[in-house]
């Protein structure tokens, strides 16, 4: 892989880890009636820590997907460029996106899986939780 197509792989992974980060995204919850409400702050911290663990994180996985996809991409973009008389180019080419792809792709799914975790946690922890 040459350095250019290693740079841009690397720039999307930040990018991709960067807009896609679960520190902005925090459940509401109604508070009419929870019979655990003093517990709220304390549940909301133990269950994003655990929503996190239970996610991997999404810079993590957006990491590691960049990097399964870039070496398929690359295998693929060698194959599709060699039929056209330019192996290098193709790798080169399949794995800035399929890196891309891969990356997007697993962290936008450990995006969601913090979500449902986050969710889950509080409300068996009897809060209830309006998203």
């Amino acid at each position: 892989m040459s350095k250019k197509t290693l740079t841009l792989v690397l720039i999307a992974v930040f990018a991709m880890a960067g807009c896609a980060t679960q520190t902005g995204w925090t459940p509401t919850l109604d508070t009419y009636g929870d019979k655990n409400a003093e517990r709220i702050t304390q549940d909301m911290e133990q269950c994003k820590d655990l929503a996190l663990q239970a996610s991997g994180g999404t810079a993590n996985e957006a990491a590691k997907g960049t990097a399964v996809g870039a070496v398929v991409g690359a295998a693929a973009g060698a194959v599709i460029g060699a039929a056209v008389g330019a192996p290098g180019k193709g790798a080169a080419l399949g794995a800035a996106a399929g890196g891309a792809g891969g990356g997007v792709k697993e962290g936008m799914g450990s995006e969601e899986q913090y979500k449902r975790s986050y969710k889950k946690c509080l409300q068996n922890r009897g809060h209830n939780v309006i998203n």
